[in-house]
């Protein structure tokens, strides 16, 4: 028994915490999870001493790949599947207040098993019988998806979960392999019939590229956006072709490329290449306007309210869908052309934090500029496909002078303005643009620090993700 237990009774109880008060468990915590929780005991297996679940490891040299499609279920299987939304967020929801109660009031801790066993209760309860007409195995998995939940906020990596609202929390199910049947298309690999638990037919799926062939979906994922569209999401398991190394052509260290993230070019390039940011937000904005007033006119609880809100999402969902293929096309190119990618250590929820006091406006109009311009997303998919493909994304840390030191000389300059986008040094007169010298900055300053990996013994797979921040005995050049 762990040193910070002790017995009392026979029953194992924690120390005190701060409140003072004890976590129960043993005897104890069966009785009230049976008597004031409702949770009926472990009946199947009694005799059996229970194990820990483990998790599904995916087969060697293979990789979990999502492909997402659009599909067009008819009414009946839309009605079923709102149902099962719905469904899904009140177990959920009933979940969390589960535990929560059961925490608060008895300081009994509830985990994925004792939920599931509450799960049977409610679908046999007479007020909530209507849950048997949903799949158990999606209820099952929104129960599955809060105790995921609770672990990353034990672990300091998420914060605590809360209730899901309907109209405003994403409408999702996900169906493992017990609630779906796949059939796979002989004429069209890759392409096939996918029939969900409780649906009266195979689901409409337009394939806008196949899946691997031969390969079986390990779970689905439906879900529906605010404005209205079915999604299936497929998660599958496949061998990832790396791609051919790419080296200079004198035969030297591997092709780099400096990128510099901003708000006047999206991302500029350490040759002068400079990306133009799209600004989604500007050039929908004067439509947008006229949407919310609009919708502001409409009385509350309308159809026309509903209408107008409908706009609003399928042009919000518009500009979402133009902004992730851009974001697609160029991460894609920059992974294929180049061996090794280096980018800085961006902060961006401190980038984009509430503006406060005085010029409150030109703030908010600068998160707004940062959130359009999705520097996470950009970040998120250099990561994945730098490891799909065998490139490696070096990140530098945030506090490298990257704008104000020369890519000439190496002069370090006084800090620089946003208003400044160009600047010449002081110490040999090179005149900089401000984007370009970063990037440059960047290039050298990541091509070391991979040089520092790459130094190590023989043998060692170099990694898809250097990360300067993580290495604590490279001295970072000033």
């Amino acid at each position: 028994m762990p040193s910070d237990y002790r017995t009392e009774g026979g029953t194992a109880v924690e120390a005190a915490g701060e409140d003072g008060r004890l976590r129960v468990s043993g005897a104890e915590a069966k009785r009230v999870k049976r008597e004031a929780l409702g949770v009926p005991d472990r009946v199947k297996h009694q005799q059996r001493v229970a194990v820990p679940m483990q998790r599904r490891t995916p087969e060697a040299d293979t990789r979990q790949r999502v492909y997402r499609y659009r599909c067009y279920p008819s009414p009946a299987q839309a009605e079923q599947l709102i149902k099962t939304f719905g469904a899904c967020r009140w177990t959920y929801n009933e979940g969390l207040a589960l535990r929560d109660k059961a925490w608060r009031e008895h300081r009994v801790a509830l985990g994925f098993a004792d939920s599931c066993r509450a799960l049977t209760g409610w679908r046999n309860a007479e007020g909530t019988r209507w849950l048997q007409e949903v799949s158990s195995t999606v209820l099952q998995q929104a129960l599955r998806h809060l105790d995921a939940a609770f672990g990353r906020f034990f672990k300091g990596s998420g914060r605590q979960p809360k209730r899901k609202k309907k109209g405003r929390s994403r409408d999702s199910a996900t169906y493992v392999r017990t609630g779906f049947r796949w059939g796979e298309d002989t004429e069209r690999p890759g392409t096939g019939l996918i029939a969900l638990a409780k649906q009266p037919g195979p689901l409409r799926v337009r394939w806008s590229r196949p899946l691997p062939a031969g390969v079986r979906p390990v779970k689905l994922t439906v879900s529906r956006d605010r404005a209205g569209r079915f999604f299936v999401s497929v998660l599958v398991e496949e061998r990832i072709k790396p791609l051919p190394p790419v080296f200079l052509r004198d035969g030297g260290g591997p092709k780099a490329v400096g990128l510099d993230l901003g708000l006047a070019a999206l991302v500029t390039l350490d040759d002068g290449e400079k990306v133009d940011h799209p600004r989604l937000l500007k050039k929908y904005g004067a439509k947008l306007a006229d949407l919310q007033r609009s919708l502001h006119r409409k009385e509350r609880g309308s159809r026309n309210r509903d209408k107008a809100r409908q706009e609003i999402a399928r042009l919000y969902a518009l500009i979402a869908d133009v902004r992730r293929d851009a974001l697609d096309q160029l991460t894609t190119r920059l992974v294929r052309e180049n061996q090794v990618l280096v980018v800085e250590d961006l902060a961006v929820a401190s980038l984009v934090r509430s503006p406060r006091g005085k010029g409150r406006r030109r703030k908010a109009g600068l998160n707004r500029a940062i959130l359009d311009a999705a520097w996470g997303e950009l970040l998120r998919q250099l990561r994945y496909k730098c490891a799909w493909y065998g490139r490696t994304l070096v990140i530098v840390d945030r506090f490298f002078p990257s704008t104000r030191r020369c890519s000439a000389c190496g002069a370090t300059g006084p800090k620089l303005d946003l208003s400044v986008r160009s600047w010449s040094c002081d110490g040999c007169g090179a005149v900089h643009d401000r984007d370009v010298n970063a990037a440059r900055n960047l290039r050298e300053e990541g091509l070391r620090l991979y040089g520092l990996v790459a130094a190590l013994p023989p043998g060692r797979v170099m990694p898809s993700v250097i990360k300067a921040s993580e290495m604590p005995d490279v001295v970072l050049t000033a």
